[in-house]
């Protein structure tokens, strides 16, 4: 009798659980949407990377240390709603296991994304940060202070662009702060799945 009382007070409990889930964060990863949902109550910027959003078969492309193209390196992307629908976090798993990811929350004091970078390769303390806006284009832009080898100002600049329903072009160059010179260093292709 004890042990069907216990189950009923379990079976409760998790009912009970599921409902507050289900009502109280209606924008998180679910069964009915997997990478979550925007909070209409988020600024409304959040659905600057609404096409983004899911799973990208892709291919990255790096600077090697002798400044040649690297072999292509097939990676998954992923990204999601998180915080309730308030911000959005990607991961990537690349086929060579480095991993990386990154936070991202609009900030409405400032007009622009901030982004919060980690990696598998090496734990950064703090975490590397960019900020940027969604051009007029429609590209995603972001950037972040990162002088030259030589010790020239520029910045590391980030650039979503050709944004669809199907995929996305992500391209990491090295900028003057005039951006007369611009040095590619890394390059995404990326196709949708599903």
């Amino acid at each position: 009798m004890i042990k069907r009382i216990v189950c009923f007070v379990v079976v409760l409990s998790s009912l009970a659980l599921t409902g507050q889930t289900s009502s109280t964060y209606d924008f998180e990863p679910n069964l009915e949407n997997p990478f979550g949902l925007p909070n209409p109550k988020a600024p409304k910027e959040i659905k600057d990377f609404a096409l983004l959003i899911g799973e990208c078969d892709c291919e990255s492309i790096s600077r090697k240390a002798d400044q040649s193209w690297g072999a292509p390196i097939a990676m998954l992307w992923r990204f999601k709603y998180i915080m309730n629908g308030n911000a959005v976090q990607d991961e990537t798993l690349k086929a060579d296991g480095q991993h990386t990811g990154s936070i991202r929350q609009f900030n409405p004091e400032t007009g622009k994304w901030q982004v919060h970078f980690y990696s598998s390769a090496k734990a950064q303390n703090p975490l590397m940060n960019w900020e940027g806006v969604k051009n007029e284009k429609g590209d995603i832009v972001l950037y972040r202070d990162n002088p030259s080898p030589q010790g020239a100002p520029g910045f590391y600049k980030i650039s979503f662009y050709n944004i669809q329903k199907t995929g996305f072009e992500w391209l990491g160059e090295w900028v003057n702060p005039e951006e007369t010179i611009q040095y590619p260093l890394w390059k995404i292709s990326c196709k949708k799945r599903g």
